[in-house]
């Protein structure tokens, strides 16, 4: 801003300077030419600054990007938790609710099932006792190779819901006698009256196979009756042991 006043100031200086030095060439060597000038002298001192000019309008140029952020400050010094207050008063007991529906879920089905589950792991547990087994006609007889008195013989036939065993037929006998191949109880008594062999439902017996001078109620105390290894029947004690064989119908 300030560069051509100062330039045009020292244009005049060196202007009149110029002439100055012209003049007394021309009133030093009147007669003789003159000879070649000599060098610029150096540049004189800048000028005084001129008054401060007027604000310019601002620049049209882009604006910069932003700079990236400082680094983080340190952390403050977390401070020091107060103590607990003392606990407060127990407030007053709240009025009774309303009481809740009572649900009741039906299981009768699901008992029912578990039930008859059961049922069939006994029965097989029971089937598992019994190791042989012969069809004749509709008639299982099934031996499950255990000896014991006629009670007790009763009682293990129960277990799979079965008889002991009672032919009816001379096949039947033979059949039974072919599996046994021992002694074996038949489900035949004359407990409830001498003489009157009847099967555990209170039935007379109609089909007999009595060995020789058989049934003869020795001692008084035969009222049972086994299979002889031969197929012929005997009345014996009931609490004599004999092999157990069970039947069951189709």
């Amino acid at each position: 801003m300030f560069l051509f006043p100062s330039l045009l100031l020292l244009g005049v200086v060196t202007a009149s300077y110029a002439e100055s030095i012209i003049e007394g060439a021309q009133s030093a060597c009147p007669v003789i030419a003159c000879s070649s000038p000599g060098l610029n002298g150096l540049p004189g001192k800048d000028g005084r600054d001129g008054t401060k000019g007027e604000k310019g309008e601002p620049g049209q140029g882009l604006r910069g990007l932003q700079g990236p952020p400082g680094k983080v400050g340190p952390a403050g010094s977390p401070g020091i938790p107060g103590s607990k207050g003392e606990e407060g008063p127990k407030g007053a007991v709240g009025p009774k609710g309303d009481p809740g529906e009572r649900v009741e879920s039906d299981t009768r089905e699901i008992d029912a099932k578990i039930s008859a589950l059961e049922s069939e792991l006994r029965s097989l547990k029971r089937w598992m006792l019994f190791f042989r087994s012969e069809q004749v006609g509709k008639k299982f007889f099934v031996s499950s190779g255990r000896k014991t008195n006629f009670d007790e013989a009763k009682t293990l036939c129960s277990l799979i819901q079965a008889s002991v065993a009672t032919p009816r037929n001379a096949e039947e006998n033979r059949v039974l006698q072919s599996m046994t191949k021992d002694i074996t109880y038949l489900g035949i008594t004359d407990k409830r009256i001498e003489g009157q062999f009847e099967d555990l439902r209170g039935m007379i017996v109609h089909y007999t196979n009595w060995a020789a001078g058989e049934p003869n109620n020795m001692d008084f105390k035969e009222h049972c009756v086994v299979l002889l290894l031969d197929g012929m029947w005997n009345d014996i004690p009931c609490s004599d042991t004999f092999l157990a064989v069970c039947e069951l119908s189709q």
